[in-house]
């Protein structure tokens, strides 16, 4: 069987992180987001047709065309204009019944294989605010009645997931679909097609779906992961000085120090020096060449390869972009002090997270200047920095002159 993961959107959602790798690549628990979904799929696709467009140079030279028992094959998508149209640039390629799978998405392999032996269907799943999703109408017998996006009134709270079972009669539907108010083509109209004709099923989810919408999306799946899948493993030398409680990971190369206590779940890639004397306090994942150093703490955070944050540092409910580099005594703020949820700027519009616990997202290559505090939900671009003593109030998305 063929699956399709469409990997091609730019996401901007998720600034800065996306800003310099698209999003199939940020990582959970150590591992690229598609690199998780070609696991799912394993047994049940011999080949994977991944569309690209937004930096999809990165996605071809990290995977190449082979994964496991998995062929790999690269179509691109040059403009982006539609699931529907993604989709749209698979005809030639596929040969047969076939998966189409969101590429910003994890679900479980079990829910994929049912998928699989029911053409014509979709995934589905119950949700608290279906507002926020398209949604299945469906009769008893899991016969799609309707599929309406973000329903003001919804007529139930089973939500579409992105994942769906076609055959290639799709090709044909797509073709003739007009385009959505935002000039795109969507799969979901060739859905409502198909559901007219009442041909479309929903299967539904029973297992894991984890979706990365915005940047703290990636703690949230980080924290799913390391809590159900995250295998003991001590590769690394560990000091006797050291206290490692709980299931941990530390990779190959890895150096833990006198004075270091580390409270699993947590995750430490390869060849990365920790301490001396620092705490690295559960649901962290820190990635490869990385450098904590003393009194840093750490706390539910996700830092990406070649992070060095040496010198008495606070990490909480953070996101460390790749080659970050925080100045001693920086501190990422977590909470407000009237204790409400935590907001974040997301195209311009002020977004409630619904989070008590959020601290920072930076870019790659952040540097720090020393006791530099950033506020709960603030981002730094890609390659900025801050003097020493800077307080973060608001994004920061280019140097000012003075720096």
């Amino acid at each position: 069987m063929q699956a399709v993961i469409m990997a091609a959107g730019k996401s901007t959602r998720t600034w800065p992180l996306t800003l310099t790798r698209p999003k199939p690549l940020l990582p959970v628990m150590g591992m690229p987001l598609l690199e998780h979904q070609l696991r799912s799929l394993q047994g049940i696709a011999d080949e994977v047709i991944i569309i690209i467009g937004f930096m999809g140079d990165m996605i071809q030279q990290h995977y190449g065309g082979q994964y496991g028992t998995i062929r790999l094959r690269y179509v691109e998508q040059k403009e982006q204009r539609g699931t529907g149209h993604a989709v749209l640039q698979t005809a030639d390629a596929v040969k047969g019944p076939f998966l189409v799978l969101n590429g910003d998405d994890m679900y479980d392999p079990a829910d994929l294989q049912k998928l699989a032996f029911q053409p014509d269907a979709a995934l589905a799943r119950e949700v608290e605010s279906p507002e926020r999703f398209g949604i299945f109408e469906i009769d008893g017998d899991n016969r799609v009645l309707g599929l309406e996006e973000k329903p003001a009134r919804p007529r139930s709270n089973l939500a579409n997931i992105g994942a769906y079972s076609f055959t290639p009669d799709i090709f044909g539907l797509l073709e003739k679909v007009a385009p959505s108010p935002r000039g795109e083509i969507e799969v979901t109209d060739a859905v409502h097609e198909r559901a007219l004709k009442g041909v479309f099923r929903v299967i539904h989810a029973r297992g894991y779906y984890l979706s990365i919408g915005y940047p703290w999306h990636l703690l949230e799946a980080n924290s799913y992961w390391l809590d159900h899948f995250l295998q003991d493993c001590r590769q690394g030398e560990i000091s006797p000085l050291a206290e490692v409680n709980g299931k941990v990971h530390i990779g190959e190369g890895t150096g833990i120090r006198a004075g270091v206590v580390i409270d699993g779940p947590a995750f430490i890639g390869k060849n990365c020096i920790i301490g001396p004397n620092c705490w690295i306090r559960s649901g962290t994942t820190i990635g490869n060449g990385c450098r904590i150093g003393q009194g840093t703490e750490i706390k539910n955070s996700v830092l990406f390869d070649g992070v060095f944050a040496a010198h008495r540092n606070y990490i909480g409910d953070s996101i460390i972009g790749e080659g970050c580099n925080l100045g001693a005594g920086t501190t990422t703020a977590n909470a407000r002090h009237d204790e409400g949820t935590i907001s974040s700027l997301v195209g311009g519009v002020l977004q409630d997270t619904g989070r008590l616990r959020l601290g920072a997202a930076l870019g790659d290559k952040v540097h720090t200047g020393i006791h530099t505090a950033i506020y709960p939900g603030r981002k730094l671009w890609p390659g900025c920095h801050t003097l020493p003593g800077s307080i973060i109030r608001k994004d920061v998305t280019e140097n000012t002159p003075e720096d």
